[in-house]
């Protein structure tokens, strides 16, 4: 998969947008593993998925939709990105 970053990392140490992003590039630095859930704009979770420490998974999401880590948020990393050629 090649990516093309949009924006500087950021960190899910708090409920994020990730820069009103469609596509999120999520790295679990945390020590264990992480629930990543996913909420629209009126805080409604949509869904949740576990992500395994020390892997990268790409998350799509509505640009109003927030992200958060269950553990770990300043050790789960997030950057907008958008898939290249």
């Amino acid at each position: 998969m090649v990516i093309k970053v949009l924006a500087a990392e950021g960190d899910l140490s708090s409920a994020s947008n990730v820069g009103l992003a469609t596509l999120v590039r999520v790295y679990n630095g945390h020590s264990a593993v992480s629930v990543i859930t996913r909420k629209d704009s009126g805080g409604n979770t949509i869904g949740s998925a576990t992500v395994v420490n020390g892997t990268v998974e790409v998350f799509e999401k509505e640009p109003t939709d927030t992200l958060t880590a269950s553990a770990g948020g300043s050790s789960v990393k997030v950057t907008k990105i958008a898939y290249t050629r």
